[in-house]
């Protein structure tokens, strides 16, 4: 298998295009490499099977969803209280809507993985780690709330970016009231 790492990113954030774009089923080594703008053939060069594009893919979007070490450095050196954890879950949204695309692969890869043993072990061992580290950072930070709430956000957090990305309820709620709704209820 080649290992070129940007011709791999290239690769990833094509299929992630894709997949945002066509879903799933649109989702081929030929569509990578027509969205990529590469000869045929290279997608397959580097993700030998259908399971292994898509675990790059779940890969990659993580890596592009990564939070930036600066601002969770400020955030983390505020005083904890309301304030800071409102703060926090908007950067959330923030950071997932930012690239609307991203978030609706996403989507399309956790619905992918229900029918993928093999997908569903490497997309929940990421999204296993991005839980793990919001529960990591309310317990440096002094953040009310303990893995249980933070997973009832995760949950919250997750309904509310799929009516803002897909089809909405037409609640018309403005998100950044629903961020801080959901910590006044659930967690302070």
């Amino acid at each position: 298998m080649p290992s070129n790492p940007d011709r791999r990113r290239l690769l990833a954030d094509a299929g992630l295009r894709v997949l945002a774009e066509h879903g799933a089923r649109g989702l081929t080594h030929r569509a990578v490499d027509a969205g990529a703008g590469v000869p045929a053939g290279t997608a397959s060069n580097y993700f030998r099977s259908r399971d292994a594009l898509l675990g790059a893919l779940g890969e990659r979007i993580m890596e592009r969803f990564a939070p930036d070490e600066k601002v969770i450095a400020e955030l983390g050196a505020r005083e904890p209280g309301r304030d800071l954890f409102v703060d926090y879950l908007r950067y959330i949204v923030e950071r997932t809507t930012r690239q609307p695309e991203l978030t609706r692969a996403l989507i399309e890869l956790r619905l992918e993985a229900a029918r993928r043993p093999g997908l569903a072990e490497i997309l929940g061992g990421t999204l296993r780690r991005g839980y793990a580290g919001d529960v990591a950072f309310h317990a440096t930070t002094g953040l009310a709330g303990g893995p249980f709430e933070i997973a009832l956000l995760h949950y919250a957090l997750d309904g509310l970016l799929l009516d803002m990305l897909t089809t909405s309820i037409g609640a018309d709620a403005d998100p950044d009231d629903v961020v801080a709704a959901f910590v006044d209820r659930l967690v302070v």
